[in-house]
């Protein structure tokens, strides 16, 4: 247990960006799973669509250091990569 005051706001601050942290996570798992999806698919207009927004989401969720900025490269990386192959 906290004594000092500044101990007491310290465990809330970390409990609100723990929750902030969390939301994030998730918004970077369900983005990777929703163009995996299209990828199955294969629906190329969908993924056209999609793909910006997917390269955004992940940018700015490693930006805040959530993930790592090397971690989002890859997934887009590899991402990129399978669309690719399913355009030619």
């Amino acid at each position: 247990m906290p004594n000092t005051k500044s101990a007491i706001r310290r465990v809330k601050r970390v409990k609100r960006q723990s929750l902030v942290n969390k939301l994030r996570r998730s918004r970077y798992k369900l983005a990777i799973k929703k163009i995996n999806k299209l990828i199955e698919k294969k629906d190329i207009k969908e993924i056209n669509k999609f793909f910006p927004t997917f390269q955004s989401e992940l940018m700015k969720i490693a930006k805040t250091g959530v993930v790592k900025k090397e971690n989002a490269s890859r997934k887009i990386a590899r991402v990129s990569k399978k669309i690719k192959k399913i355009n030619k």
